[in-house]
């Protein structure tokens, strides 16, 4: 697809994980819709999609909305991991265009960095000895707060050694592109399971079918 030229020269890369480098959304996805099914209750598509690349706080209260203040979030929660977890051992994929797009920034040297809402062992368990491909990694835990706020991109840009406006930060969330956008970067959508609304094409500099459309704008960039 072609895309409008990139606004700035490059000079780092953040990346987020969920939904993004991994097909994992759509693990958790399915696993809590059969943890929830399991248990003889029901949860929407709607609800789910309130919960995508948002923190923890904000996902339990959606939960809470839905089932009710008497509900036991932390347990409920816990099981989704773990079917989540067992599926992602079997099941878990990269996004296309990952490997690519990381020997492309390997020849380029351009360094590049996660930050996810996820933990420090979830992207060990989901990016194995790929992680060690990243210059840094941000997670939960490393920033004050999570997104839509931009403390994960700043943060992973201050280790990068990079000015936040020389990153391209690349989400396939909304709350992830409020973030990076928020914090000066110039952001990409990569749509996973959420559309690229009205707001999001106003936040983003671009919308990507997947990331070899973001190794196409780097090429052009550098050729």
């Amino acid at each position: 697809m072609s895309l409008p030229p990139l606004p700035r020269r490059v000079e780092g890369v953040v990346f987020d994980m969920d939904g993004l480098l991994t097909d994992s959304e759509r693990i958790f996805r399915d696993s809590m819709f059969a943890v929830t099914r399991r248990d003889g209750r029901d949860i929407t598509m709607e609800v789910f999609l309130r919960m995508v690349g948002a923190p923890r706080e904000q996902n339990q209260r959606v939960v809470l909305e839905h089932f009710g203040a008497d509900f036991d979030y932390d347990a409920w929660i816990q099981a989704v991991n773990a079917h989540a977890h067992a599926q992602m051992a079997v099941d878990l994929q990269l996004k296309a265009g990952v490997v690519e797009l990381l020997d492309d920034l390997d020849a380029l040297g351009l360094p590049r960095a996660i930050a996810t809402s996820s933990s420090h062992a979830a992207v060990e368990r989901q990016l194995g000895d790929l992680a060690a491909r990243f210059q840094a990694v941000v997670a939960h835990g490393d920033y004050a707060r999570g997104k839509p706020n931009p403390d994960p991109f700043l943060t992973a840009a201050s280790r990068l050694g990079v000015a936040p406006e020389a990153c391209l930060g690349l989400e396939d969330s909304h709350n992830g592109v409020r973030a990076a956008h928020a914090a000066g970067l110039m952001t990409i959508m990569v749509p996973d399971l959420l559309e690229a609304t009205e707001e999001m094409r106003g936040l983003c500099v671009a919308v990507a079918e997947t990331l070899h459309d973001v190794r196409d704008l780097l090429a052009a960039q550098n050729g």
